[in-house]
């Protein structure tokens, strides 16, 4: 398999570095990754697979991550070569994705599942609601993707493992927003794509009470709770960070179970990389046993009670 001499990784969540710079390992010769925070994180990123740190400082609370993208830009602008920047699928990762397509003219493709860098960069991506994956070509000297969770393992991380930093001042964009004040956001954070087993709500659940019983099933065997995007982006009964599907969360747990989710490609695209999926649903023919590798054909209001019992025995 060739490989890009460079490939530039940067991700404003620590927790998906680790991968994305295990993708810039298995495609590139070299990883240069941008690093914002403590200086130890220079030797952690070596330890993941990083060959070269470019150090952009410890974080400013005063600074927004986007205005960064001014700095990085000017960073890969100076790279003779063609290259390939790898950034996380989040908000402020598309964000700096936009920006520095505009700054650096290059091609941009969000939410990649698969990229091949054999004669050129191709990058493939779910599209029609995740009916089909389109495959494009970045024909730009600077190719700019976000990458979908789960793609890429992270390597082990190795103590051994040396390599470059640079230390890069950061430029001041041209209108800047300035930070006044942030404030927790008020529910909890996760991130189901690194959860071993998952169980999501759909519809079926029919209240909010409802959902304290699936957070006591999903106590009772060790799992994450997630949901279809009706209950996050509908009814709101739970973060948008829980939710399963096409323009959400990518799913690799070991185990799935859906409950009241009828199983619309949409959703299931976000689920299919499940080990093993379960499902209950009272529609003998809702779409989501035509995935399940094994079914239960009943009313969760009634199932979760019963298997909270059985656990509980």
């Amino acid at each position: 398999m060739s490989k890009l001499s460079n490939i530039w990784v940067f991700s404003d969540i620590a927790s998906r570095l680790p991968e994305m710079i295990a993708a810039g390992a298995a495609l590139g010769e070299k990883v240069s990754a941008f690093i914002i925070g403590a200086e130890s994180e220079i030797t952690a990123a070596y330890t993941l697979g990083a060959t070269h740190v470019y150090y952009l400082g410890e974080k400013d609370s005063q600074k927004i991550t986007e205005d960064y993208s001014h700095t990085i830009a000017q960073v890969i602008a100076e790279y003779s070569e063609s290259s390939l920047v790898l950034l996380a699928p989040t908000k402020r990762g598309k964000a700096i994705a936009s920006k520095l397509g505009v700054q650096l003219q290059a091609g941009v493709v969000n939410d990649v599942t698969e990229i091949n860098v054999e004669n050129g960069v191709y990058a493939k991506h779910m599209a029609y609601g995740g009916l089909a994956i389109a495959e494009e070509k970045i024909n730009s000297k600077v190719a700019i993707i976000t990458l979908s969770s789960g793609v890429y393992e992270a390597l082990p991380a190795d103590s051994s493992r040396t390599g470059e930093a640079v230390n890069v001042a950061f430029i001041e964009p041209a209108t800047s927003i300035t930070c006044i004040e942030r404030r927790a956001k008020q529910g909890e954070s996760v991130d189901l794509g690194k959860a071993k087993r998952v169980i999501g709500v759909g519809s079926g659940i029919g209240s909010q009470e409802n959902l304290q019983v699936a957070n006591e099933l999903a106590a009772l065997i060790g799992a994450e709770l997630g949901c279809s995007r009706p209950i996050a982006e509908t009814e709101k009964w739970m973060e948008r960070e829980r939710y399963i599907g096409v323009s959400g969360v990518m799913l690799k747990p070991e185990i799935y179970l859906a409950l009241g989710i009828s199983g619309q490609i949409q959703h299931m695209v976000g689920a299919l990389g499940s080990q093993t999926i379960l499902a209950v649903n009272k529609d003998k023919n809702a779409p989501i046993f035509q995935y399940a590798d094994y079914g239960i054909v009943g009313d969760i209001n009634k199932v979760m009670p019963a298997l909270i019992s059985a656990l509980k025995a």
